[in-house]
């Protein structure tokens, strides 16, 4: 399967600075959306593939570094580049802390921003192939009994199966069942790579996670 294109999102209110950024990265082969606003984004939403954004501090309505703060309290993963006119230290600071690729104050150079837009779409990248490798990783363990998931959750911290036996009031035999069970059906034939995927998914040792 190829990959869906990168897409950068700019979001600056001054047209004029929004149709340079549009000519000079579309010159690279990049898509783009330009955007005068975060309202104008959360109508759009994040398209599917790599995405990296380049975001303008001084926003009518919500600003730049308010929109940042928002995305890392819902969890959403979206690389940010950040453009101002009118930038300071303070503000830098926070926008790095924040998880920022750059802070970048106009005028920049165009190398400048096309660099850091690069390595934005490459932490992209890593982070939707671990969300796809997630994904697998959830599909299988939600194909397990309730028993099975039991028992994973007691394998995967190294208990041997006499041992997990007595902990769930069961015959070693059965274990081995299950346990031969949840190998197969998690695609591995391998204790730590089991205890990798339980690592993936936070399972509780001892504490089967339920299907949310």
């Amino acid at each position: 399967m190829t990959e869906a294109p990168a897409t950068i999102i700019v979001i600056d209110d001054d047209p004029e600075v929004r149709e340079a950024l549009g000519s000079l990265l579309r010159s690279v082969g990049f898509a783009v959306n330009l955007l005068a606003s975060v309202g104008d984004f959360l109508r759009s939403g994040r398209p599917n593939g790599p995405t990296c954004l380049v975001l303008d501090v001084r926003l009518p309505g919500q600003s730049g570094l308010d929109f940042q703060l928002e995305l890392s309290r819902e969890n959403i993963q979206l690389p940010i580049v950040f453009i101002t006119g009118h930038g300071d230290i303070p503000m830098s600071v926070q926008a790095m802390k924040g998880g920022a690729v750059e802070f970048l104050t106009k005028p920049f150079r165009d190398q400048d921003l096309l660099d850091a837009v690069h390595v934005g779409l490459a932490r992209d990248r890593v982070w939707l192939e671990n969300e796809k490798a997630l994904a697998t990783v959830r599909a299988r363990f939600d194909s397990l009994t309730p028993r099975e998931r039991e028992v994973m959750a007691l394998v995967v911290t190294g208990r041997l199966n006499k041992q997990i036996a007595g902990d769930l009031g069961v015959s070693e035999i059965t274990v081995k069942v299950h346990r031969s069970q949840v190998m197969q059906k998690m695609g591995t034939r391998s204790l730590p790579e089991l205890a990798r995927m339980a690592d993936k998914l936070m399972l509780a040792p001892g504490k089967p996670q339920t299907h949310s």
